[in-house]
């Protein structure tokens, strides 16, 4: 059915088109990922959105952009179970690594067959006869090149919450969690490391070894260990350091790595967990208890 009044439709349409290239004129719309972050912070001085909100928004531009092999776990420092480990062994892994799922290999650590989650080991111990196999869950692969984006909805629609990335030659390059995804978007998830502040930086462990924060002074971490970490310096003239990340971050030459090992002054470092390039939490232990180990 043709438009009884076309002249006024064809003005309509001039006009909202005169309008709309006006506001472009007057106020340009972003062309670029750069000036949309631009235009939140503009948004955000204007007291527009908060702080949280427009880092939260700069985190969901930037993922767009972002792969599975941009933030996954490397495969040298991937935490595995070995199926055919006795019940103690990996116990005792699990306890230590304190994660809740752990990709499961038979024979050669490329080889994973299943995800375990750390809860269901302890049926194990009270039901000694079960099979590990029975366990195990699915494991899921997904390609480096996969977008966190994508990733993400396949996360959600398959109640998954942890992948294995697999390079373009099809062998294991690293794990990916939800978390480490969603880290993208609200920065850093609070964990069962992340405590608060004034409730304690050493804290003793089963398995006779200590969970230490990043920020927790030399001379605390002095007198707890009965080592002198200045001294065993000798005679750097560095920079001066008032907390043990920051000392073990230079005596190692970079920026520590989750999974890394360091010995110094007789003691073994392990990182635990880092935050924004700063060492969060170390496991220390005697150097010389954890060779014999």
């Amino acid at each position: 059915m043709s438009d009884p009044h076309p002249a006024r439709s064809l003005e309509r349409e001039d006009k909202r088109g005169f309008l709309q290239k006006l506001a472009e004129f007057i106020h340009p719309g972003p062309d670029s990922t750069d000036e949309l972050i631009e235009t939140l912070a503009e948004a955000e001085d204007n007291h527009i959105i908060n702080n949280e909100s427009r880092l939260m928004l700069e985190g969901v531009i930037r993922m767009a952009d972002m792969t599975a092999g941009d933030v996954m776990v490397a495969a040298p420092r991937m935490d595995l179970l070995d199926i055919d480990a006795p019940f103690d062994v990996l116990l005792h892994q699990v306890i230590e690594t304190a994660h809740s799922r752990f990709p499961v290999y038979e024979g050669e650590r490329e080889n994973i067959i299943g995800i375990l989650l750390a809860k269901d080991l302890l049926k194990l111990q009270r039901a000694p006869e079960l099979n590990i196999r029975a366990l195990l869950r699915p494991a899921v692969f997904v390609p480096e090149s996969k977008g966190l984006n994508d990733l993400l909805r396949q996360f959600r629609d398959n109640r998954n919450h942890l992948a294995i990335v697999i390079d373009e030659f099809g062998r294991t390059a690293g794990l990916i969690t939800i978390e480490d995804v969603l880290e993208q978007i609200v920065g850093e998830i609070e964990d069962e490391f992340d405590i608060a502040d004034d409730e304690g930086d050493i804290f003793g462990l089963p398995d006779r070894t200590f969970r230490v924060s990043g920020d927790t002074s030399l001379e605390r971490v002095s007198e707890a260990f009965g080592v002198d970490l200045q001294a065993a310096r000798g005679d750097d003239e560095g920079p001066n350091f008032d907390t043990i990340g920051g000392l073990i971050a230079h005596e190692m030459g970079h920026v520590p790595k989750r999974g890394e090992k360091f010995v110094f002054a007789g003691l073994l470092f392990v990182v635990l967990h880092t935050r924004g390039g700063a060492v969060r939490w170390f496991k220390v232990a005697a150097a010389d208890a954890a060779a014999k180990a």
